[in-house]
């Protein structure tokens, strides 16, 4: 069901600070949306970003949330409702693709996507 790691969300009290900090120190290639794309191979990549901590993406009390890339959306909804998994959010689609959003036993957010 899981393709790969799609990303990471990370808040931060200092986005500039922050930014800075990983460009100088991890070499990572920070871009003008807060985040870089890491890509292993072609048929996966996972997203590195950070967010601001009153941004509303994701819940404020969650300091990170994770997104795992999905090789079929409807499949992995379909497995979800079998075992009895509520979707925390609706599917959205957009430019970057399809996601849906469930909640880990501890209630934090977790994104589902698939490309």
């Amino acid at each position: 069901m899981i393709k790969g790691f799609g990303g990471i969300f990370w808040r931060t009290k200092n986005l500039d600070e922050i930014k800075r900090w990983y460009s100088e120190v991890l070499k990572l290639e920070i871009e003008g949306w807060n985040g870089t794309i890491i890509k292993p191979d072609p048929e996966n990549e996972t997203i590195f970003s950070f967010f601001k901590e009153d941004d509303t993406y994701f819940p404020t009390e969650q300091q990170v949330m994770l997104n795992f890339q999905v090789h079929d959306l409807e499949e992995t909804i379909q497995h979800l409702n079998q075992i009895g998994v509520p979707l925390a959010k609706e599917k959205e689609a957009s430019e970057f693709g399809q996601f849906i959003w469930i909640l880990d036993p501890e209630g934090r957010l977790i994104e589902l996507w698939e490309k």
